[in-house]
């Protein structure tokens, strides 16, 4: 590989753009230090993150096309995404307006219908863990850890905490209608810019996860509420099915 411009810093590591020598492909290659992740304990999450996301094959999930190792370090080869974070550009609006939020969230729920079609639950769907391709379409991109969004501001656990359904939070058993319930708070964020159950401390958002306090500005549009509000339900087996959420209207009349 010819090595190029840094395209992030992670915790464990750099990512980097890169070309293959022969074929002249673009790709970004993602540089961990062993040291680092022995450090961290985490070489079993980054074994069953290769094993994961170098199986799966969907226009709106980042392939991981392999990864070699030295003494020293460990590479992923992955696609690279022209675009970059969505949650730079998140950041950047501030909010997205409902036709582009609901074409993200459509392929993004696409993604997810496939990773569960594969037994794959995602389990940390987040702005920071999306990426741009070069056509605007959206790709989900870690499968294990976030090390993409070094300055993110969900660092802690306090931070993720936004993204933690009921069930997780009151440490009950959880399943793939976990993402389900993340697709909902994605979907607020998107529109609202800030995730639905956000407050000052952990006690107080686990309070309003758990109560599913759910409340929007007069900007959200009726569709868009509906569709959260299907989303984001307590009893996780009454959360909306993927497949309806792609024939849900808000989805529908937004899409080309």
């Amino acid at each position: 590989f010819d090595i190029g411009k840094p395209l992030g810093r992670g915790k464990f590591g750099n990512v980097y753009l890169a070309r293959e020598k022969n074929s002249k492909y673009i790709v970004a290659l993602k540089v961990l230090f062993k040291s680092q992740l022995q450090k961290a304990g985490v070489e079993h999450q980054l074994r069953r993150e290769i094993e994961i996301q170098s199986h799966l094959r969907h226009t709106n999930i980042l392939r991981l096309y392999g990864y070699f190792y030295d003494s020293t370090r460990v590479y992923l080869i992955l696609e690279f995404a022209a675009k970059g974070e969505l949650y730079k550009e998140l950041q950047k609006v501030q909010k997205f307006n409902e036709e582009r939020a609901s074409n993200y969230i459509k392929q993004i729920t696409e993604a997810l219908r496939y990773c569960h079609t594969k037994h794959v639950i995602h389990r940390d769907i987040k702005p920071e863990n999306l990426l741009v391709g070069i056509k605007g379409d959206v790709k989900i991109a870690d499968f294990g850890w976030s090390v993409h969004a070094p300055t993110s501001r969900r660092t802690t656990l306090c931070g993720t905490l936004d993204y933690l359904p009921p069930e997780m939070v009151e440490g009950r058993d959880h399943d793939a209608t976990v993402d389900i319930w993340s697709l909902g708070v994605l979907t607020y964020e998107f529109l609202v810019g800030s995730p639905p159950f956000e407050a000052k401390g952990h006690s107080e958002t686990y309070r309003r996860i758990a109560k599913v306090d759910l409340k929007f500005p007069s900007y959200v549009s009726a569709e868009a509420r509906d569709l959260i509000s299907k989303l984001l339900v307590k009893e996780p087996k009454n959360r909306i099915k993927l497949d309806d959420v792609l024939k849900h209207p808000w989805i529908a009349r937004f899409s080309q």
